[in-house]
């Protein structure tokens, strides 16, 4: 599978995630921009999850339906004919980091995913990601990290 690069101008991969972006903070989703779409795609997916989260993977970012002519998302923003679809705390859209206070740092994995073909509209929110992985032609991620 090709790769898809993936960045942020607000912190490097595996970098520490500032404040502005975290429930803490201004709880804005950060800006991200990608390069490396392959021809024939006809959907982005974005996921943000941290595995390191007590209850497992949690869902912090899912936003399907985005242009593959698209390269990026502005802070606060929803990438060009995205859909936000609910996060793990029950909202739509972006929901920031909150790790228990204490915790080593949380990993937050961002993935993009390029989609040969468009996801059903009926497709359950819990079965996109792992739709989206099994069906991309290419992806890439970006790893933040966040402490309290």
């Amino acid at each position: 599978m090709s790769g898809i690069e993936l960045k942020s101008s607000a912190f490097a991969d595996h970098d520490i995630v500032p404040r502005r972006y975290s429930k803490d903070g201004d709880d804005v989703s950060p800006p991200l921009t990608w390069s490396g779409i392959p021809d024939g795609t006809a959907e982005l997916v974005l996921v943000c999850e941290d595995p390191d989260a007590p209850s497992g993977d949690f869902l912090h970012w899912l936003v399907t339906g985005i242009s593959p002519d698209s390269d990026g998302v502005a802070a606060g923003g929803t990438p060009a004919g995205g859909t936000p679809r609910r996060n793990g705390y029950g909202d739509t859209g972006w929901g920031g980091p909150r790790p228990p206070a204490g915790d080593p740092a949380h990993r937050y994995f961002f993935r993009l995913y390029a989609l040969p073909e468009p996801l059903p509209r009926d497709v359950p929110e819990k079965e996109i990601r792992s739709r989206a992985a099994d069906l991309a032609t290419a992806s890439g991620t970006l790893v933040g990290l966040y402490q309290r």
